[in-house]
């Protein structure tokens, strides 16, 4: 459960306010793939940091039940100087996790071969998504927080990860950020359009799609 209790969150852009949230109360349950729609800019991936823990309110607050993950595919956190081993082990002991079992299981689905004993900072963009979707889906979370999953590495690699996703949905929730809508329908139960500043929850996926499109029509 992920429940949003009268939350607000501002920037200030070039002497201008730009409004992400204002004053929004909303509940999402457990264990329930949920869409997060909106506009690009509307604060989607603001949002996704904001449950991750990694950027602050401007008021109100998120409780949560269970544990969340970093944003899936994030690779922000990696250091450059560690290889991909290291880093992979790195994040295990901050997580508790096995570390001998993560890196086995990185190694194989990340498909980085040699690399994966090379530093971070010598990966193509490819191979960086790579190894930070394996981490992501190699620690079990009660909640994912995902944002373009299947924008990593060539066709074959965005099916397997696809295909990793939906077995680790079996028994978590995620809160996803797509523009595709087709993946939405395959892979989400609920949904959530995020537009100018609010938030509506939808208990029929198509019908949040359909808020969603209308959303994107030029005015």
């Amino acid at each position: 459960m992920i429940r949003f209790e009268n939350l607000t969150k501002r920037f200030v852009l070039h002497g201008h306010v730009k409004t992400v949230l204002a004053n929004v109360s909303l509940t999402v349950p457990s264990r329930t793939a949920v869409a997060l729609l909106g506009r690009n800019g509307a604060g989607k991936s603001t949002l996704l940091r904001m449950i991750a823990g990694t950027v602050d309110p401007t008021s109100g607050r998120i409780l949560s039940s269970g544990t969340i993950s970093w944003p899936v595919g994030f690779s922000g956190s990696f250091h450059p100087d560690l290889t991909g081993a290291q880093n992979t082990k790195f994040i295990a002991r901050v997580y508790g996790a096995d570390t001998a079992a993560l890196a086995e299981f990185v190694e194989e689905f990340a498909e980085l071969g040699d690399h994966f004993r090379q530093p971070f900072r010598s990966y193509s963009s490819g191979m960086k998504s790579r190894l930070a979707f394996g981490v992501s889906m190699g620690i079990k979370f009660d909640t994912y927080l995902v944002d373009e999953v299947t924008a990593v590495g060539d066709a074959a690699f965005r099916a397997k990860a696809a295909a990793m996703f939906k077995d680790r949905m079996s028994d978590a929730g995620a809160v996803l950020v797509s523009h595709s809508m087709g993946q939405v329908r395959e892979m989400c139960d609920v949904g959530i359009v995020l537009e100018n500043g609010h938030l509506r929850y939808y208990e029929d996926i198509d019908e949040a799609i359909k808020h969603h499109e209308r959303n994107m029509i030029p005015n």
